[in-house]
C-alpha cells in the first residue's frame, strides 16, 4: 500500500542527505520526495511516498522521529487530505490539426501552455496522479519530447462540520 508521509524538518544544510540516507540504508524505497520550505522559513516540510504495510510505515515513521533535525512526522494518508502532483511536459505538436489536438486535450484536463515552439508546445499540469498519468498517455501519441514532475505534495484537511463542508471556498479535490 501505499503512504503519504509528511516530515517537518528544520531548515537547515544536509538534513535531505541526512533522512534520504537513513532511509536507503534500511532498505526502505522512496517513490516520491517532495521538499520545501513552510510558513516559517526556519522549517521545511518534506512529504515522502513509501510503498509498505502498516508495521514499515510505522518504522519509517519512527526511523525519521530519532533524527535530531525532524521536528515532526504525520502519516497524512491515514487521514482526509488533498494531493498534487506538477508536471511540465514537452509535445511535439505542429501548427495545424496536431496541435489543435493537443491544445483540445490541454483544455479538456485543465492544464496551461507555459512556452510555444514552432514544432513543439510545453504543457504544465496538475491534479491527482491519475489526472497526471492520463494525461501522459493522451500525449505519447504525438510525440513527448520532454517530461519533468515534482514529488507528490499533500496537506490534510481542515476539520468541516457537514453544514459547511459543500460551501467551503477554494476545497476542490
Amino acid at each position: 500500500m501505499r503512504h503519504v508521509i509528511s516530515a517537518v524538518v528544520q531548515n537547515v544544510p544536509g538534513v535531505l542527505a541526512h533522512i534520504s540516507g537513513m532511509l536507503a540504508s534500511r532498505g526502505y524505497n522512496i517513490d516520491s520526495l517532495a521538499v520545501g520550505e513552510t510558513e516559517d522559513p526556519n522549517l521545511s516540510r518534506m512529504t515522502f511516498v513509501v510503498v509498505g504495510d502498516d508495521r514499515i510505515i510505522e518504522q519509517v515513521r519512527k526511523q525519521l522521529e530519532k533524527i535530531v533535525t525532524v521536528v515532526r512526522v504525520v502519516d497524512i494518508s491515514a487521514q482526509d487530505y488533498v494531493e498534487r502532483d506538477l508536471m511540465l511536459l514537452k509535445v511535439r505538436a505542429p501548427a495545424g490539426g496536431k496541435r489543435s489536438e493537443v491544445l483540445e486535450l490541454v483544455n479538456i484536463f485543465r492544464g496551461q501552455i507555459v512556452d510555444v515552439g514552432s514544432d513543439e508546445l510545453m504543457i504544465e499540469i496538475s491534479g491527482r496522479e491519475g489526472k497526471i498519468q492520463a494525461f501522459v498517455e493522451s500525449m505519447r501519441p504525438f510525440g513527448i519530447t520532454e517530461l519533468v514532475r515534482t514529488g507528490r505534495i499533500a496537506m490534510v484537511r481542515s476539520g468541516r462540520n457537514s453544514s459547511s463542508a459543500g460551501s467551503a471556498p477554494g476545497a476542490v479535490d
